[in-house]
């Protein structure tokens, strides 16, 4: 199999050197508006770097991974549709509900496959908790706290550009929500504060966030996100049913220091950002994909998926701008 990458920045170049060691993968060529990093990446992993997209779409691929700046990625869905290749994408498709809606739409009249980077499905802890809600472990779930905080700030060129907190981090928290309770969520409270940075206010978003949801079945939410959270990268979720409770993302590199005498100790090595905490769901994401397009595996996260996740985003940004609940009805796409 030929896959060509398009975009070798952070997440592309791992993703380059996931698929060079990929024993289903014959050939890897690579592209990057930055020559000199696709040389470089290329280099490192054995692939063949080209000058541009429509190189890579010329090569005689059989798929492509789209790892590029957030903006292209519509059109690079766009033009993988068109072409018959499957696809696989970083999230988001694209940064509003209109452009998804136009993705989802090229896909749709190919019939080609589109994969969407949510790795936290492939995430063994998300698995488990998905596991005990379904097989009834938990008895009925009551209540579900999902938390997401960076340790630092992005750069504040990104955040204008990022879509805005919820959309950009926590719709990794929703999609997974749905997959782990099989639920939708009905309505949503949000809001959210741009103490700290001013790039956040320049930018119009916020550095805090937190939104109430509410599920079909009557379960309540709680999602929150930081990008100041000093201690280290904490993704968690807890979930708690009638009959138990379980705790995704709980061990000895969470970012949590007891304030109990008799709490455990600190972390010694707390993880330090995403790549490292997920790094293997990130490979098992890649490795479903190739199976996708081998016809082996039905496509485990595709752009309705997607589409669902920025739903209810939109549903907490449009709540915490004019501060009332939203219910996700109001929100085009259902």
């Amino acid at each position: 199999m030929r896959i060509g990458l398009i975009g070798t920045g952070r997440i592309g170049s791992f993703h380059a050197d996931v698929l060079g060691r990929h024993p289903g993968v014959g050939a890897l060529v690579v592209t990057d508006p930055d020559t000199d990093r696709a040389e470089r990446v290329a280099k490192l992993t054995g692939a063949t770097a080209v000058a541009s997209v429509p190189d890579v779409l010329a090569s005689g691929v059989d798929a492509v991974v789209i790892a590029s700046a957030t903006a292209a990625h519509a059109e690079l869905i766009a033009r993988a549709a068109r072409a018959g290749l499957p696809a696989f994408c970083e999230k988001p498709i694209a940064l509003d509900l209109p452009g998804t809606l136009a993705a989802l739409a090229e896909v749709e009249r190919a019939g080609s496959v589109l994969q969407l980077g949510f790795m936290r499905r492939f995430d063994a802890g998300y698995r488990a908790a998905r596991a005990a809600v379904r097989d009834g472990r938990l008895g009925r779930l009551h209540t579900v706290r999902a938390v997401t905080s960076d340790p630092a700030p992005p750069p504040a060129g990104y955040l204008p550009l990022s879509g805005g907190l919820f959309r950009d981090c926590l719709v990794h928290d929703f999609d997974v929500l749905r997959w782990v309770t099989g639920r939708e969520v009905e309505e949503v409270y949000a809001t959210g504060s741009d103490a700290g940075l001013p790039a956040f206010r320049d930018a119009g978003d916020v550095a805090t966030a937190a939104a109430l949801l509410t599920l079909d079945d009557g379960t309540v939410v709680t999602a929150t996100a930081g990008r100041c959270n000093g201690a280290g990268y904490d993704v968690r979720m807890e979930l708690a049913g009638d009959l138990g409770q379980v705790t995704v993302g709980l061990d000895h590199r969470t970012p949590l220091t007891s304030a109990e005498p008799q709490g455990p100790p600190a972390p010694a090595a707390p993880w330090p950002g995403f790549l490292e905490r997920f790094g293997p769901a990130y490979e098992a994401e890649l490795d479903a994909f190739v199976r996708v397009v081998r016809g082996e595996l039905a496509n485990p996260c595709d752009g309705r998926e997607a589409l669902q996740a920025l739903r209810i985003a939109e549903a907490c940004e449009r709540s915490r701008r004019e501060r009332r609940p939203v219910r996700l009805a109001e929100v085009p796409g259902g």
